[in-house]
């Protein structure tokens, strides 16, 4: 998919620029594409190593949080759902384990831990599976769930927004909150629709009522609020509790009697790694957009979807971050370049680019997900999976756009 993903940006430049050369004279188009080539090819890199301290810092702090504990504390307070949410699952399997572990691993932003967490959790499953090629009820769950995203501490989202110079990076915290809460809903709504899930049931209302009682408190807070001081109350709320989630994890690390700066460097190069192991598919992507972007394909495009737009009397400013939340559920990096893309072309503070960030942390990407874990257990027959997985996408990136109205717009 990536693959058809990137040679097509390349083509449809191509195609474009021939056609803006000899229909209308424009002589300067395909020397305006090398140019972006080559400046988008630079761009890439720079940003990488730009990202490499602030991805060192967060990937620190998080592994303070992994070996403080916080995920053991997450997996035991979250088993009791999922015990109810799958009930073919036994509750001593240790697929719960794992499971719990994953979820708890994603919404700390810990992917690097989370996908094989994924992976084991679904070997796990598959040790249940009476048809071994078809995706069993809580196989189907797991993934819904995965696809959706559910993200507490949207790590890499962040370190972007630091990056490409937000004024103040964490202020789409709140906003991510809640798109990827409505992700998550919609992807849970639509797999207990499928599978008959009781929804009533005392644990999950409880469960289920006390995430939604703080999502709606949330927005009962900042919807009586003007717009600017709602703003400044989401970034100091945000900040808050980033800082306090940091200084958490210490003092659990100092009552379990971990080295936190120990761990703090270990994370810290491994954020190393991970910065300069995401060149190549950075400058990728990013050159792959840039060519389509510098060819007018992307323009085309956004103003086909812009007239459509006004001659339905609908706002047009959230076109701009329309290709990340087309992008998203086909591909996180090139969803992640479109993001970065946007905010180079707008602004990182500017309404578009805030609307790609939160568009990039309400859901996950639901085709790669499906494809790596399903490929990791040999499951061809995926049933309903992909249409909950998309239910969800649609549910968190119709939150975001609205979200980013509300707080932003």
């Amino acid at each position: 998919m990536l693959n058809l993903l990137w040679t097509g940006f390349f083509f449809i430049a191509f195609i474009t620029a021939l056609i803006k050369l000899v229909w209308f004279g424009d002589q300067h188009v395909f020397a305006d594409i090398m140019q972006a080539l080559f400046a988008s090819a630079k761009s890439a890199f720079e940003i990488s190593l730009g990202l490499t301290g602030v991805l060192a810092l967060w990937l620190g702090v998080m592994r303070i949080g992994e070996q403080s504990g916080f995920i053991g504390l997450l997996t035991k307070g979250l088993m009791p759902l999922f015990a109810r949410l799958m009930p073919d699952v036994p509750k001593d399997h240790p697929a719960l384990g794992a499971i719990v572990m994953n979820i708890a691993a994603n919404a700390l932003g810990l992917d690097n831990a989370a996908t094989p967490l994924g992976i084991k959790a679904m070997q796990a499953l598959q040790t249940l599976n009476p048809k071994p090629d078809t995706a069993t009820h809580a196989q189907i769950l797991f993934l819904v769930i995965n696809t959706a995203g559910v993200t507490l501490f949207p790590v890499t989202i962040f370190s972007y927004r630091a990056q490409l110079g937000a004024t103040n990076p964490t202020d789409v915290f709140i906003p991510i909150l809640i798109a990827t809460y409505m992700s998550t809903l919609g992807g849970l709504l639509a797999v207990a629709a499928a599978q008959k899930i009781n929804l009533f049931d005392k644990i999950i209302l409880a469960y289920g009522g006390g995430f939604t009682l703080l999502v709606a408190g949330l927005i009962a807070y900042f919807a009586r609020l003007p717009q600017a001081q709602m703003l400044e109350q989401s970034a100091l709320l945000s900040n808050t509790i980033l800082f306090s989630l940091v200084i958490a994890f210490i003092v659990g690390a100092l009552y379990k009697g971990v080295n936190a700066y120990e761990a703090f460097v270990e994370g810290a190069k491994e954020g190393f790694q991970t910065a300069v192991g995401i060149i190549p598919y950075l400058v990728a992507m990013l050159v792959a957009i840039a060519v389509f972007r510098a060819s007018g394909a992307l323009d085309l495009l956004a103003d086909a979807v812009r007239f459509c737009c006004r001659s339905l009397g609908v706002d047009d400013r959230f076109v701009d971050a329309l290709p990340t939340a087309l992008m998203k559920p086909f591909s996180g990096s090139g969803a992640r370049a479109m993001m970065i893309d946007t905010m180079k072309a707008h602004g990182a503070d500017s309404f578009a680019g805030r609307m790609a960030s939160v568009v990039q942390g309400s859901t996950e990407t639901t085709f790669y997900v499906l494809a790596v874990y399903f490929g990791a257990v040999g499951v061809k027959h995926i049933r309903h999976t992909a249409t909950c997985g998309i239910i969800a996408d649609i549910f968190g990136i119709l939150a975001a756009i609205f979200v980013a109205y509300w707080f932003f717009g």
